[in-house]
Formats: structure tokens, sequence, C-alpha cells
């Protein structure tokens, strides 16, 4: 009975320091030799992600513009995530960094791997990425329950829009990031991938960029349905309403220029569900404005 009660007392203590070994969204594995005490978010989404897994206690410095929940507001600062400041990450003394793909540079990522400091790198182009996010966070974090009842809960979201517009007519959309440059959203983006889910059928989908420029003529040849404008904060841009001088335009004959707040759309974290719920109102609006006859023009 003893040496039994000593083996399981051993393997309890194995267990506790195992390896923690995760691949993140770019295929590459982050191994580490036990949860992470000391974060660095590089990304706004990253930020608000680690709360939602219950690792934000672990949080010791985040990105400019990292403002969700309000206790994000009070981490220090290293830089935007366009522009880090490496030397303000190293005096945090991280043992874990967790940045963004296709927002960090490549070359600021290397520096930070070369200080020997594991860094995850978070790349979620579909909206059931971001569950993906929330448990491998909790992983990596210590806060693994808390982070798979967050993906649960997510997930069950999720679905139940999947089903609720499973089958709706296609509605010919433009989503609008930015007037000038104008930009939108290429296949490959999250947001397209909510586009999808509600039915919608993004018009530059077919380009691979992630957040491509446009142009106004090519948005009048595409004609679109809808128009959906998201801009810098939680006020609709009046830049969506430059769209009415073409008259002619679906979009416009049939009053569909909508808004989503960005914070809910264009930040890959749990709160995009709540983007994507109101982007499906949109589209069903849209639909519900349709001249007799006119189903999927």
């Amino acid at each position: 009975m003893r040496r039994l009660m000593l083996a399981l007392m051993l393997a309890s203590g194995l267990n506790a320091h195992a390896e923690i070994v995760v691949r993140d969204d770019t295929g590459e594995t982050v191994r580490l030799a036990a949860p992470a005490r000391r974060i660095v978010s590089l990304a706004p989404h990253v930020t608000e992600t680690l709360y939602a897994a219950g690792a934000g206690a672990r949080l010791v410095g985040a990105v400019d513009y990292s403002d969700y929940p309000e206790a994000a507001k009070t981490l220090p600062r290293v830089g935007g995530y366009s522009r880090l400041d490496l030397e303000a990450i190293a005096r945090l003394a991280p043992d874990l960094v967790i940045g963004f793909a296709s927002g960090n540079a490549p070359a600021h990522i290397a520096r930070l791997r070369a200080l020997g400091i594991p860094v995850y790198l978070s790349q979620p182009n579909r909206i059931e990425d971001v569950a993906h996010n929330l448990e491998h966070f909790g992983e990596l974090a210590g806060s693994a329950a808390t982070a798979r009842a967050a993906a649960a809960a997510f997930r069950g979201r999720l679905q139940a829009l999947r089903d609720k517009y499973a089958g709706r007519p296609q509605v010919r959309t433009f989503y609008q990031m930015w007037k000038q440059p104008l930009m939108t959203v290429g296949g490959e983006q999250v947001i397209s991938d909510a586009i999808r889910l509600c039915g919608g059928d993004n018009v530059f989908g077919q380009l691979k960029s992630l957040a491509p420029t446009v142009t106004v003529e090519a948005v009048i040849a595409a004609d679109p349905e809808a128009i959906v404008a998201s801009g810098m904060d939680a006020s609709r841009p009046e830049w969506l309403d430059d769209w009415r001088r073409w008259k002619h335009l679906a979009a416009v004959k049939r009053d569909n220029l909508f808004f989503v707040p960005p914070d809910l759309i264009q930040r890959h974290t749990p709160r995009i569900i709540d983007g994507t719920e109101r982007l499906c109102a949109h589209l069903e609006t849209a639909r519900g404005r349709r001249p007799v006859g006119a189903v999927g023009k």
C-alpha cells in the first residue's frame, strides 16, 4: 500500500510539472516547462482573449489599444503591434510572448525568439479558430478549465448562428474597413468567414490579401446588395453615407448601408460572435428589402 501511495504521489508530481506543448496558428511548436506566469501580449485581440481564457492575471504587458476588458487598460505598454518596443518587452522578463502572425513584424518575432523567449503566434482566420486560441492560451497559462468552458460557450453560440442562417439566400456584400485608402477584406480574413456564415457573398472574396485595397470603380462594378462598414470606434462612420452619391447601386437604392462596431467584428476575440450576430441581422434586413423577383440580386 505504501509503495502504491508513493507511486501515485510521484506520478502526481510529474504531471504537475509536465512539459506543455502547443502548436500555434502558424504550425510552430511552443514548449513551456511549466505554465507561463509572465505573459506579454503583442496584439489587442490577444490581450482580450487571454482575459477570456482566465489568464488575465498572468499578463504583465500589452500593446497599445489593448482596452478590453477594463483591467487591460492598466497594463504596461510595449509599443504598438506593428512597432514593438523590444527593450520594454525584455525589461518585463516574460516567460511567454503571444503575438499576431499577420500584424507583428517577423524581424521582431525573430529577435524575441533569439533572446530565448517562447513565442506563440495567433492568426485566427476562421471564427472557429477563436475557440482554439482560448483553449491554447488556457493550456499555456495554466487556466485550462476556464478556457475550455469559454471555448465551449463560444462554440455553442457559433453553432446556433450556423443553424439559424444555414440555407438563407445569399446577399452580395461589400465590407468596408476604411475609406482612404478604400480597404476591404479578402476571402481568407475572419470577417469573410462571418459573412459566409450569415449567408453573404463577399464581392471581393476572391482576393488573397487579408486587407486588400480596392477602387470605388471596382465596388460599383460589383454592385453589392449590402455595404457594411466598421471604422475606428463605436460610432457609425460618416463616410459610409458617401456611397449614396451612386444612386444606382443596389445597396443604396434599398438603403442597405449598415454598420458594425469594429471591436465586435475586426478583433479576433470571443466578442466576434456579437459582431457576427449583428452582421447576420443586417443581411437578413437586406433580404427583406428585396423587390419581388429580385432574390439573390
